[in-house]
């Protein structure tokens, strides 16, 4: 009951979601923007998360500067796309590229030297794989690479909107159905 007297909530997300995945198909250069301090935003949380992680480690073995390094790039990388909100898409593209390769370098890095660590290192040398392949592919494809993040990045808030929207719906009737089912009992 808890969560079906705030399905309204859901719905309005849903609906701030859908209309923010139009812009991104109608008024790409918006999106763009939004882009910019959405970029800024994650690189200085992972960059935060990267250097507590390498200050806060529990082995105290082991080398900790890759993750130092990448949180410093990291926060770099938020500053330089804040403080310069002017630049270009194509700047910001290969801002991204850029921090998309030394991520994935430091990320495979990261893996070899925890193999004897941990279980599963592989699937970071894969997001390492897949962050150096991202970065080649903005990098090489700067006009379309863009216009495909925007485009992923509007159709993802479509339909997580609708899903949103559908969810809050189903809760809206939940809601009236419990209500009912308290009347008759």
């Amino acid at each position: 009951m808890i969560f079906t007297g705030k399905w309204w909530a859901l719905v309005l997300e849903g609906i701030a979601a859908i209309i923010f995945g139009l812009f991104a198909f109608f008024r790409p250069g918006i999106t763009v923007g939004a882009l910019i301090v959405l970029f800024a935003a994650y690189a200085l949380v992972d960059g935060v998360f990267s250097i507590a992680a390498a200050i806060n480690r529990t082995d105290r073995s082991g080398h900790w500067g890759a993750m130092l390094l990448k949180g410093i790039l990291g926060i770099l990388a938020a500053i330089a796309a804040m403080a310069l909100p002017g630049m270009t898409a194509l700047v910001l593209l290969y801002l991204i590229a850029a921090w998309a390769l030394v991520t994935g370098i430091l990320e495979i890095s990261a893996a070899i030297r925890l193999r004897k660590v941990i279980a599963g290192e592989w699937m970071l040398v894969v997001a390492g794989i897949l962050s150096i392949l991202f970065g080649l592919g903005l990098a090489a494809f700067p006009g379309p690479g863009i216009l495909a993040v925007v485009w992923l990045i509007g159709t993802y808030a479509v339909v997580f909107g609708a899903v949103m929207v559908a969810l809050g719906l189903r809760l809206r009737a939940r809601g009236r159905e419990v209500e009912v089912e308290r009347r008759a009992a």
